[in-house]
């Protein structure tokens, strides 16, 4: 299958009232899409990494009350899992997309990943382009502009992220529904393939500090 893009009603789902319903409508509507993406990113991204890549699609399968605010497909080097590991993300708020190089709280070795981005802070600068956002909570919606975070509040997040055991780090793009809905597929997954290369050697450079 290939991706023809996201649809208004994709990020109307998050809208659909109850666990069930709205489950369904992820399931039917959102999820043959995230195949269709990870299958071709998670192929570009092992061969920038140089290793294989593997495709894990968020199940929510712990929920048994509280309807989801957020769906995600993740890309990492792991076949069992994904959440200890560095990896890359693509999911869908009701208003926007992201697209994240994601180290959440359950990542192994955060102190030592962590430390690395610090030594290599002018490194970590030069990486993240302009127009980039920067998340510390993969449930928050929220995300600052990496251009409005000068070296001093960069470091600051990273040293909360290696002392603060529920703290994360999340650095990638934000698109608005509008925009997702109005670009085809092939534009998204060149966008999607664009955000993983530019930050593949902040994952790189993590990937090596956590072995």
């Amino acid at each position: 299958m290939s991706f023809h893009g996201f649809q208004k009603s994709d990020f109307e789902t998050f809208q659909i009232e109850g666990l069930e319903g709205r489950m369904k409508a992820i399931q039917e509507r959102i999820q043959p899409k995230f195949r269709a993406i990870g299958e071709q990113l998670s192929a570009d991204a092992a061969l920038l990494a140089g290793n294989e890549m593997f495709l894990h699609i968020a199940k929510h399968a712990r929920r048994t009350v509280n309807p989801p605010k957020d769906t995600w497909l993740a890309i990492g080097p792991n076949k069992r899992g994904y959440k200890a590991h560095p990896h890359f993300q693509v999911g869908l708020f009701d208003d926007h997309v992201f697209i994240w190089l994601a180290f959440i709280y359950e990542t192994n070795h955060k102190s030592a990943i962590a430390e690395s981005l610090l030594q290599h802070l002018d490194e970590v600068r030069q990486t993240i382009p302009s127009g980039y956002v920067l998340s510390q909570d993969h449930m928050d919606k929220r995300a600052e502009s990496i251009n409005d975070m000068d070296d001093e509040a960069l470091k600051k997040t990273l040293i909360r992220f290696r002392d603060i055991k529920s703290a994360e780090w999340l650095v990638g793009v934000h698109v608005s529904a509008e925009e997702a809905a109005a670009m085809d597929g092939q534009a998204f997954m060149q966008l999607a393939s664009d955000t993983v290369r530019t930050l593949m050697p902040l994952y790189k450079l993590a990937m090596s500090a956590g072995s």
